[in-house]
């Protein structure tokens, strides 16, 4: 209720519900013919609803002579209360401000996702002078400044690290769901998070060059040139207009009768036109809203029925974003495969590392046997871990820390790992009792229904593309398991961002569809961005016109064929509309209607708008 709350908040949206209540009243008093004092009640649906399309009408004319449909509808007002046919004017102008409050609630916005990027900027920076500690502003930092970053700081700006080993989680940049081991001579990003070990680096790029400002100012500029759609009555109303004054003046001078052509201006209003789009919309968001689906851009569907590529993060969103032991490889004949993955995950127990809890949350789900316990447990910062169990002294981290305690790898263990690498595994290399033992490989895990859903979506005629920051061997793994042919590999958020900009200068419309905060630029660019909505980031979230609220991407293909069953609807209804207006013209000019049957019929037509449109809540195709 707290979010309808806050819906019915926007633009005012609770005051228009008021106003439309009290003058939907009045009309039906007015139609029972319950006029105290003489007084009509249809005239609180006048002054309610009619003076405010009159204000647009006026303004719109005198300051930039724009015709909208609020003119032909001001006229239609006016004329009808000159003849003394007040229910017709009154009713008009409810069924107008009706339409305009749907159209009000479809294109309802909330977006707070830069304001949340910018409290991602780092605040202070610890700088070293003279061998002291100094914290400082981050937007003091100069170019050459040395700073100082413990575990859980964010990195103030770009630059070099000069000493010290460490674990960086690159996720705000990246994507990447595992941290990325540092050293010195490596480089580092503002607004990435040091994990583990404490290092000193040299500042290279500060202020609005830093990382972190780069993207803020992507994500303010992406959707700049996203197209918005226009009211179908708007866009035609100068037409619609001018061929309603034509057709109501030559009547009038040819039949001499002022009520057939005030009846012609009643029914020419566009009434049915004006719903045609927004019930069809909202109907369409009701229906993928049952399927999971928070649509915050009214013209969000309108836009997805006509993409043409899919382009699909990969972490989190076609896997899991949690590492899963994929293999475990001895090559000691001491040490089998079991015993050798429960000496790893013993040695790994006490790990902050998201790769040494990996590896014990797999051991304890696939096996039932208690861990041995752990003495003089190390952490090294960038490495690995070292400790020992049951009298043996356990290694498990990158080369550089076997290589570190004196302890080669052969030929045959560098092989076999090589050829996991190249299936976008990460892999862990094990040492027991100063001699190599072997690797355990981790991978990512792909969605259960990610194959099927792929498949699905090229059916729909979009075709899929992977567009990560992940390596190269990691997303061109996961692009062959898919069969998704395009593939762009390593990707940063400008890099993303350039990517769809190619797509769609090349007349392709993408659909983006991330988790990440690095999405957030390219969610925005998109021409509709979808965002993970329950593990992705607030700011992913705010930047799209969609949010899949229970990351259940098997419903992403219902929601394109939903798209574009809605544009069917809604062409339909404007065809159906306009046909109606055309033939109530051709009674109204032969005088079989008047100005109230006139008003009943054309809007018994936007009855029949609504209730087509209403068939959008239930609908899915069958398969």
């Amino acid at each position: 209720m707290k979010k309808l709350e806050e819906l019915l908040e926007w633009g005012g949206v609770k005051k228009d519900i008021t106003l439309l209540v009290i003058s939907g009243a009045a009309l039906l008093a007015s139609l029972f013919h319950l006029k105290p004092f003489a007084f009509d009640f249809a005239w609180v649906a006048i002054l309610l609803c009619g003076i405010p399309i009159l204000l647009e009408a006026v303004i719109g004319l005198v300051t930039s002579f724009d015709m909208k449909a609020d003119v032909l509808v001001s006229l239609a007002l006016i004329a009808s209360v000159l003849i003394g046919e007040d229910f017709a004017a009154g009713e008009v102008a409810f069924i107008m401000q009706l339409g305009a409050l749907l159209e009000d609630l479809t294109v309802a916005k909330a977006r707070a996702g830069i304001e949340k990027l910018v409290h991602l900027t780092p605040q202070t920076a610890r700088k070293v002078e003279n061998g002291k500690e100094i914290m400082i502003s981050a937007q003091e930092v100069q170019i050459g400044d040395i700073l100082r970053v413990l575990p859980g700081e964010t990195i103030p700006v770009d630059g070099e690290i000069l000493s010290g080993h460490t674990s960086v989680n690159q996720a705000v940049m990246t994507g990447e769901s595992l941290p990325v081991d540092k050293e010195a001579g490596d480089t580092v990003s503002s607004g990435t998070v040091n994990q583990f070990g404490s290092f000193d680096m040299k500042a290279v790029k500060v202020g609005e060059d830093s990382s972190i400002q780069r993207m803020i100012r992507l994500v303010q500029s992406a959707d700049a040139g996203k197209a918005k759609i226009v009211g179908i009555a708007d866009r035609w109303a100068t037409w619609i207009v001018v061929i309603a004054l034509t057709a109501a003046v030559l009547t009038w001078l040819i039949t001499g009768e002022m009520i057939r052509a005030v009846t012609i201006l009643v029914v020419f209003c566009p009434c049915a036109l004006v719903l045609a789009t927004p019930t069809a919309i909202m109907a369409a968001i009701g229906n993928a809203t049952r399927h999971g689906f928070l649509v915050r851009e009214g013209d969000a569907l309108e836009r997805l029925a006509s993409v043409s590529e899919i382009t699909f993060d990969k972490t989190g969103t076609l896997t899991y974003g949690t590492p899963e032991v994929a293999a475990v490889r001895s090559f000691r004949a001491d040490l089998p495969e079991e015993e050798l993955y429960r000496l790893a995950a013993a040695a790994e127990q006490r790990s902050e590392h998201p790769l040494g809890k990996a590896v014990v949350n797999c051991y304890r789900r696939r096996e039932e046997k208690e861990l041995p316990s752990v003495e003089n447990f190390v952490m090294l910062p960038g490495r690995g871990v070292r400790a020992l169990s049951e009298g043996k002294e356990l290694l498990a981290g990158n080369p550089e820390l076997l290589s570190e305690n004196g302890i080669l790898l052969s030929e045959e263990i560098r092989e076999a790992a090589v050829e996991y690498s190249e299936k976008g595994c990460t892999v862990i290399y094990l040492a027991v009792d100063k001699e190599a033992a072997g690797f355990l490989a981790l991978s990512d895990t792909l969605r259960e229904d990610a194959k099927e859903t792929i498949e699905a979506i090229k059916a729909v005629g979009v075709t899929p593309v992977l567009l990560t920051g992940d390596h190269k061997n990691a997303a061109e793994a996961v692009a062959e398991k898919l069969h998704i042919e395009e593939v762009f590999s390593d990707c940063l958020p400008e890099d993303k961002l350039q990517h769809i900009e190619d797509y769609q200068q090349n007349g392709k419309k993408v659909c983006m569809i991330g988790d990440g905060i690095n999405d957030a630029p390219a969610l925005k660019k998109a021409y509709t961005g979808i965002a993970m909505g329950g593990i992705g980031s607030d700011i992913a979230v705010d930047a799209a016109d969609i949010a899949l609220i229970n990351d259940d991407i098997s419903e992403i293909p219902h929601l394109l064929q939903l798209a574009k069953r809605m544009m069917v609807t809604i062409k339909c209804n404007l065809t159906f509309s306009m046909t109606l207006n055309f033939v109530a013209i051709v009674l109204a000019i032969t005088g079989i209607l008047n100005p109230v049957f006139g008003a009943l019929v054309h809007n018994a037509g936007s009855v029949l708008v609504i209730i087509n449109s209403a068939l959008l809540l239930n609908w899915r195709k069958k398969r």
